[in-house]
């Protein structure tokens, strides 16, 4: 007698990332050098997680009733207000806002998915990806579908996002395309001022055959080389065609991973759009989760109110930003000499390492005491849990098992 349903019967009891990371501890527990770069959240160069001060002080200070009562299932308007601020600052485009909030970025993804597709329809985004991008859209009966996410140049590969994203609309009329820039999560990689001049032509030009939504994942954007206004300059002059919607985290801005605290913005100039697609996201979320940490909105949305704190807030993030730029200065410094292929890395939590044997390498590389993520031709390397002393030696036992 099986009680699950059969599409539920074969599901995997952890995620693969998680559990290497787990692993990975325990090695280092046991007293074994370890070097793990496989956790995606900001460790200080002692293996601690990095926090922000001035978050924490901010969030220990709200009121216990707050903290304890109900949020709006929309969300705090406070907090929703400073979200827009943080992605859009004074531009007009922050008066043409529906939103959401949503517990993490991996709310505002699921909503994405759930909101703008139909059940049984595909996802687009780069066959670089997050995993869990996969098991969302599995969850929520889509599927994903990738384009190629370099050219033989090393560059994004513009002209198979237009293929495929010409193929997705044919096919189901309408298409939701999830981005993942600044500071991608597995490669590193960052659009550049041209390359989002580019997609901004492509889906102006897709636009003819059906709606596009396009998704901006911006979890890394504060560790980005650039700032998000070189993907805005862009994107916010697209026709009304293609909706603009942006995943906003505090897991990597405020170093608040357990907080889960998100938010999905979408930005349109037609009221009766917002209108709609706001009591959308606001049905999707009291059906999901029903409403967000009201302590965590509370606090953040805080931060995001008050310049003071804010600029604060900034100060100290910068000084980890700082921290991590020596990490992938180091790694770029190294990396390239061994022999090492990746993407155009200059900021972010991780990289990836072209690899043919990703799954074999992995295993070996444990031998020496070093944990990466295989992954499909490639392995994601942490950087951001990677004390700059050590990067040196993380470089050169990929760099003999790659050979």
């Amino acid at each position: 007698m099986e009680f699950l349903i059969p599409s539920r019967t074969a599901r995997p009891s952890d995620d693969p990332i998680f559990a290497l990371n787990t692993e990975a501890r325990a090695r280092a527990a046991a007293g074994h050098r370890t070097i793990n770069a496989t956790v995606g959240a900001l460790l200080d160069d002692e293996g601690r997680l990095a926090v922000l001060d001035s978050v924490a002080a901010t969030l220990r200070e709200i009121p216990a009733r707050e903290v304890a009562g109900y949020a709006p299932i929309a969300g705090s308007p406070t907090f929703l207000a400073g979200v827009t601020r943080d992605l859009l600052g004074s531009r007009p485009a922050a008066k043409q806002v529906a939103s959401v909030a949503t517990p993490g970025g991996t709310g505002a993804l699921r909503h994405a998915l759930a909101c703008f597709l139909e059940h049984g329809q595909v996802a687009l985004t780069a066959s670089s990806y997050w995993g869990p991008y996969k098991t969302l859209a599995d969850e929520n009966g889509r599927t994903l579908r990738t384009f190629r996410a370099f050219d033989d140049q090393g560059r994004l590969d513009a002209d198979d996002l237009e293929r495929q994203l010409r193929a997705v609309l044919e096919q189901q009329g309408r298409a939701l395309v999830l981005l993942n820039s600044p500071c991608n999560n597995p490669s590193g990689y960052s659009f550049d001022a041209a390359e989002w001049r580019r997609i901004r032509e492509i889906a102006a030009d897709q636009a003819k055959l059906g709606p596009i939504t396009l998704c901006l994942d911006v979890a890394y954007a504060k560790f980005g080389a650039q700032p998000l206004d070189v993907a805005l300059d862009e994107v916010l002059s697209l026709p009304k065609e293609v909706l603009v919607t942006f995943a906003w985290s505090a897991s990597k801005s405020f170093l608040e991973y357990g907080l889960r605290v998100g938010a999905l913005v979408a930005v349109h100039a037609d009221e009766g759009q917002r209108a709609r697609i706001q009591n959308a996201l606001s049905y999707a979320s009291r059906g999901t989760w029903s409403n967000v940490n009201a302590g965590g909105m509370a606090g953040i949305g805080r931060i995001l109110a008050d310049d003071t704190l804010r600029a604060t807030v900034d100060r100290e993030r910068e000084a980890w930003v700082e921290i991590l730029k020596g990490r992938v200065a180091r790694w770029n410094e190294l990396a390239k000499p061994a022999g090492l292929r990746y993407p155009r890395y200059d900021g972010g939590f991780f990289t990836t390492v072209f690899c043919d044997r990703a799954h074999e390498v992995a295993v070996a590389l444990k031998e020496d005491g070093v944990f990466v993520v295989p992954q499909e031709g490639a392995l994601r390397v942490a950087l951001c849990s990677v004390a700059e002393r050590d990067v040196e030696t993380l470089v050169g036992a990929i760099a003999r098992r790659v050979a």
